[in-house]
């Protein structure tokens, strides 16, 4: 891998995606449950499953739906699943916790940063919520993140592209900022070109079929008419941009 690479993270829910972005050629996953849910934590299983991936795992450690401010017992839950990811052997994690006016909470952060000590961190983008990003980046810098996920606080990191530039000139080498959300094959090469950033993050999927129309899956809520998942050759179309950049 030349220092001029840049990497392509891929985010996948389930088994199948997660051979698909591995076989995409994709740098790094960050592993979840519940993708329509904007990422859950993912269930044993399938972290089983990536521990033999031959790239590294970052699983998603978010305990519920719903907003980043945890209280105890939310805390207590991410730790206990933290160990989950230190048990088998999985490169890091993905965590965050805001405070109810959008600000980093520090001493959740402090807790978890601790408790998550040898694993890789990447702060997910709950980032996106805060007041001041500019404060916020000294922070995770401080707090000892790899990296941060970030669309510049913007609906897309597109749309985005100009906070998420100054993020990377701030950062200047000291952190990771990992452009996420929206990313597609189409638009990857103008979004690196804009921001300077080195990682980006998409989940490149695909429809899949859902429930047939009248099946009882589909009457009973089970499986909605169209389901999306990981597309391998997406993926793949992201790398080779990538890599000609």
């Amino acid at each position: 891998m030349s220092p001029e690479h840049i990497l392509l993270e891929v985010c996948v829910d389930t088994p199948a995606g997660l051979a698909a972005a591995i076989a995409g050629g994709a740098d790094r996953i960050e592993l979840c449950a519940a993708l329509a849910l904007q990422g859950l934590t993912p269930a044993p299983g399938l972290m089983a499953q990536a521990a033999s991936a031959p790239i590294p795992i970052y699983p998603m450690i978010r305990p519920r739906n719903g907003d980043f401010c945890y209280d105890e017992r939310d805390v207590d839950a991410i730790k206990r699943d933290i160990d989950t990811v230190r048990a088998y052997g999985l490169a890091g994690v993905v965590i965050g916790a805001n405070r109810t006016d959008g600000a980093l909470d520090l001493p959740v952060l402090q807790a978890l940063v601790a408790h998550a000590q040898g694993l890789g961190m990447s702060l997910h983008r709950s980032f996106d919520l805060v007041p001041d990003q500019a404060e916020a980046l000294e922070i995770a810098v401080e707090l000892g993140f790899e990296r941060v996920l970030t669309s510049g606080g913007a609906l897309t990191a597109e749309a985005g592209a100009e906070q998420i530039a100054a993020l990377v000139e701030q950062a200047a080498g000291r952190i990771g900022i990992l452009a996420g959300a929206g990313v597609r094959p189409g638009n990857i090469a103008e979004l690196v070109r804009r921001t300077g950033v080195r990682e980006v993050h998409g989940s490149f999927g695909g429809p899949i079929p859902g429930a047939a129309p009248g099946s009882k899956l589909g009457a009973m809520g089970f499986v909605p008419p169209e389901l999306r998942d990981t597309d391998q050759a997406a993926v793949a179309e992201a790398v080779r941009i990538l890599r000609a950049l």
